[in-house]
């Protein structure tokens, strides 16, 4: 599960951006990373996906943090970096 870019040598911006589910493409000729992100993590909810083992963390964050989405239920590490943020 992830998010790709392609780019041509050279170039600045990627060719192509997209998301990847169990090693499928899903999605390509998306505009930008971060819009793939919004996308991924829409496409995660959607489909009723686990997070990724190693980005557990930075999905829940943007979950709980920055979209405030069940904020009241944070893992210890995510609250560890709320209080440091918001001190």
């Amino acid at each position: 599960m992830g998010i790709y870019t392609i780019k041509t040598q050279g170039h600045h911006e990627p060719d192509d951006v997209g998301v990847v589910i169990e090693s499928v493409k899903v999605m390509h000729n998306i505009s930008t990373v971060i819009n793939a992100f919004i996308v991924l993590f829409g496409l995660i909810y959607a489909l009723d996906l686990a997070y990724p083992d190693g980005m557990k963390y930075t999905f829940e964050f943007v979950q709980k943090i920055l979209m405030n989405l069940d904020g009241h239920k944070l893992n210890v590490k995510v609250q560890a970096l709320k209080i440091k943020l918001f001190a």
